[in-house]
């Protein structure tokens, strides 16, 4: 630690997934010092409030078909006060890309910006997300003088932010959708035991989307531990 602060090299937390991508070597060659790390929410932590998932261009469009994305977005929200998303890659690709239509693209983008308040920045490259990695933990480790952890909680404020960020939990929903269900259903727990044709009441929510959430709220636990032995 002292030597961290004689030089000033941030220390950044590496998703153990992200080592093969190089990027941690291009951080080093910046003077970070990244440290891999088995990250439940995020690629990269750069400080106690600023974790980021970093996206290539055909990542963020198989997320985007496999429900993933939000479901990361919301681990993000609900742990992190300043969450960041990098898309590395030819902007241009995203919106051609898989013979998904742009304006669906558009559309998740201005979720992402709007709804989950997530900065988006843009890269070319593994080198341009490196350097960008590397100066948000600069800036926050040494002007800002934050700790770095790699389990982060995000402060709630009210009882209200505890529902919304409970009942974001489930499939597809986020904050905006979080809230109608809340002043539809009034607490969290009605939201959780109803029926799909009462979820599908709520504006935003179609059937399709109502069993996911019916499905994921009555399905039996199970983690594959016991069936492995």
């Amino acid at each position: 630690m002292k030597q961290q602060e004689e030089s000033k090299n941030p220390v950044i937390y590496v998703d153990n997934r992200e080592t093969k991508s190089g990027i941690m070597k291009d951080l080093a060659d910046f003077g970070a010092l990244p440290e891999p790390n088995q990250l439940k929410v995020g690629d990269y932590v750069c400080s106690d409030r600023v974790c980021i998932e970093r996206k290539t261009v055909s990542d963020f469009l198989q997320s985007m078909f496999n429900n993933r994305l939000f479901e990361q977005l919301n681990g993000l929200v609900n742990s992190f006060e300043k969450p960041v998303m990098i898309i590395e890659g030819n902007q241009e690709l995203l919106f051609s890309g898989r013979g998904v239509h742009a304006n669906a693209v558009r559309g998740i983008l201005s979720a992402i910006a709007i709804d989950f308040r997530i900065p988006i920045i843009w890269t070319r490259n593994t080198r341009e997300t490196a350097a960008q990695v590397f100066w948000i933990a600069k800036r926050e480790q040494f002007p800002e003088k934050r700790e770095i952890c790699v389990r982060a909680s995000k402060k709630i404020r009210s009882p209200a932010q505890q529902q919304e960020f409970l009942v974001a939990g489930l499939p597809n929903v986020n904050s905006k959708l979080s809230k109608r269900l809340l002043r539809q259903f009034k607490t969290a727990k009605r939201v959780f035991s109803a029926k799909e044709e009462m979820l599908m009441k709520v504006e935003g929510i179609g059937k399709e989307k109502a069993r996911r959430i019916f499905e994921t709220l009555n399905s039996e636990y199970n983690d594959g531990e016991e069936a492995g032995g």
